[in-house]
């Protein structure tokens, strides 16, 4: 389990592998995350 670099909270798999959430500049970032911050989004890490 990844940890959102922003909040720090644990990032759910899918069932698939895949996780709720993405990765910018090598660091995780939650789904809660991207649609607070939205575009500003790199500017956080």
């Amino acid at each position: 389990m990844e940890k959102c670099a922003i909040c720090k909270s644990k990032i759910e798999d899918t069932f698939l592998g895949k996780i709720h959430g993405t990765i910018i500049k090598g660091k995780y970032v939650c789904s809660a995350c991207q649609k607070k911050f939205g575009s500003d989004l790199a500017k956080q890490l």
